[in-house]
């Protein structure tokens, strides 16, 4: 009696321990909520660059805080001014737009009636067969969505020069959280792969998997958009196309999802020059596009992300949407890494199943006919 009380004892112990680290986690993430964005940008940022921080720990043996410090500043010019700098003039050209589209100066209609009436014969009669002839109905709904558009990139630009104060305080908090990731991340890793209940080989693949994953998605798809909408935005200003930096910024965020990419840009851009007239500049723009902006992708994400990471287009594509639906702007690396985890984990499972189902198969062979005939001889 004594002992299966003892042991009553402590199963309720472990219980209510475990309900009280679950109820302790989860409001210690009900604190962090409101700053979520810049813990996880300064862990993205961590681990991306930590080699960098290992390099300079090797150039300055035993000064991790110097060599933390060294990393931090190097992000700094490298990646966070320049992307500052970007999103200034990201705001400044939608603004400006978006005063245009008001004012009247620019007119989506004016220039859908010219793409309409350039039209060869055949292809308005496709369009009055297909009901898509009444040019003022589609002239109102891509005007209306167009606004729709313009009011919302407008309103978050009124958003951030109002949240000026809260921009500063989670810009500052990232940078905290960044050195001390990159200056003590090797130890915080160690002790969670501890805490963790799994076996040590588990725990070794997933971690492994986490951090490759991670990396792969931001190199393969961050890196491969802000190319693709460098060139897309370059080609645009040589072109003497306006506000360059937005389509650029539109065409890399559409370069994320495979499939669609940077031609919703640029391909009715160059179907508007050619129907206007301008030719040389379609033809530029075409041949810029599929030959330049087209080929980034098959050439440098299979370079970055490599064939064991590289998850299917379809389940990029996805898990970007709706990463994007629930987590905003955040979205577009959350959700690929967590497919990309998902997938990670069930293969891990899958080949657990398959190592544990090994012994008991060849416990359950037949006997080899060697052996059945010693066994006769005995």
């Amino acid at each position: 009696m004594k002992l299966s009380s003892i042991a009553r004892s402590s199963s309720l112990e472990n219980r209510f321990f475990l309900l009280l680290l679950l109820l302790v986690s989860l409001a210690f993430v009900w604190v962090l909520w409101p700053f979520y964005g810049a813990v996880f940008w300064g862990a993205i940022f961590a681990l991306m660059f930590m080699p960098l921080f290992a390099r300079l720990l090797r150039a300055m043996p035993g000064r991790r805080t110097l060599a933390a410090l060294a990393a931090l500043a190097i992000i700094l010019v490298a990646v966070i001014l320049p992307l500052g700098l970007i999103v200034a003039s990201l705001v400044q050209e939608a603004s400006a737009l978006y005063q245009r589209m008001q004012s009247g100066e620019f007119s989506v209609g004016m220039y859908f009636q010219q793409v309409y009436g350039a039209l060869p014969a055949w292809v308005t009669g496709l369009l009055d067969r297909f009901g898509l002839s009444n040019t003022s109905v589609i002239l109102e709904r891509v005007s209306a969505s167009l606004s729709k558009g313009s009011q919302f990139l407008a309103t978050q630009a009124l958003n951030i020069g109002q949240n000026t104060f809260d921009f500063v305080v989670s810009f500052f908090v990232m940078l905290y959280i960044l050195f001390f990731l990159l200056r003590d991340g090797g130890a915080l890793a160690r002790r969670i792969r501890d805490a963790v209940p799994l076996e040590s080989g588990i725990k070794r693949e997933l971690s492994g998997k986490f951090v490759t994953v991670i990396r792969a998605t931001v190199k393969g798809n961050v890196v491969v958009a802000m190319l693709q909408g460098a060139l897309g935005g370059l080609i645009f200003w040589m072109l003497g196309i306006h506000a360059p930096v937005l389509w650029g910024t539109l065409m890399a965020f559409l370069s994320l999802l495979p499939a669609v990419g940077a031609a919703l840009v640029w391909g009715p851009v160059a179907i508007y020059f050619l129907v206007t007239g301008a030719i040389t500049q379609g033809l530029v723009l075409i041949a810029f596009g599929v030959l330049v902006i087209g080929l980034v992708d098959n050439i440098l994400r299979p370079l970055l992300v490599g064939k064991d990471t590289k998850i299917p287009d379809y389940v990029v594509l996805i898990s970007t949407l709706g990463g994007m639906a629930i987590f905003g702007l955040n979205g577009f690396v959350i959700g690929p890494v967590i497919a990309a985890m998902f997938m990670a984990t069930w293969d891990l499972f899958s080949k657990a199943r398959e190592e544990a189902a090994q012994p008991h198969a060849l416990a359950s062979e037949p006997a080899t006919p060697a052996k059945n005939a010693n066994e006769k001889q005995m």
